[in-house]
């Protein structure tokens, strides 16, 4: 037969008891806390320039010749091989159509800043567009002549510290100016691809 405690000892058993339940659950491990939410960290975008443009009077202008549709069009297969996998007015360097209604061909890598081609084809009045031209010859040292029934000047030179090909050649016509400035490409032919597009029959 089980001896019964006294009720004395029997509180001091309880009490154990309960100490020591205690004491277990002081000790348990606490639940693992919740993962923070990553939050993704965004690349930094590059800023892209655009590629520069030398100045040109291009405005209202008295003229029988249609513009071009768009950049493609005025230059032979050969030309646009030659250009295959440069990006064309690329967003952010400056290409497209302006509010003068000028053309704005920008082939060119926003990644590689020194290797670039841009071409402006638009309306120029004649007296201004003649009076640019005769300064670019007379001032600037560029060599012009009267090909095709326009008036054409041209410059090469090196371009930045790594002596870089550059150069620009205007071309001026039946109130239309064609602007091709370029630092690393010039595919051979270019003006006059776009020339003869622009005035098939000659």
């Amino acid at each position: 037969m089980a001896r019964l405690l006294p009720p004395s000892a029997r509180t001091v058993a309880v009490a154990g008891a309960l100490a020591a339940l205690l004491l277990t659950a002081g000790c348990a491990p606490e639940p693992d806390a919740a993962p923070s939410p990553t939050v993704p960290v965004a690349s930094p975008t590059p800023t892209v320039t655009p590629v520069p443009i030398a100045e040109f009077p291009y405005g209202v202008s008295t003229s029988t010749t249609a513009l071009p549709q768009d950049c493609e069009s005025i230059l032979t297969d050969e030309i646009l091989s030659s250009l295959e996998g440069i990006p064309l007015n690329a967003p952010g360097m400056g290409g497209g159509i302006r509010p003068d209604s000028s053309r704005v061909c920008v082939w060119a890598d926003p990644g590689a800043s020194m290797t670039r081609l841009v071409t402006v084809v638009g309306y120029a009045p004649e007296r201004e567009a003649r009076d640019a031209l005769y300064l670019l010859g007379v001032d600037e040292g560029y060599l012009c002549y009267e090909p095709d029934a326009g008036i054409r000047c041209e410059k090469t030179w090196e371009d930045g510290a790594l002596g870089l090909p550059a150069g620009r050649t205007v071309y001026w016509r039946d109130g239309v100016a064609v602007d091709t400035q370029y630092s690393n490409l010039a595919p051979q032919g270019y003006t006059t691809a776009i020339v003869d597009a622009l005035w098939p029959n000659g």
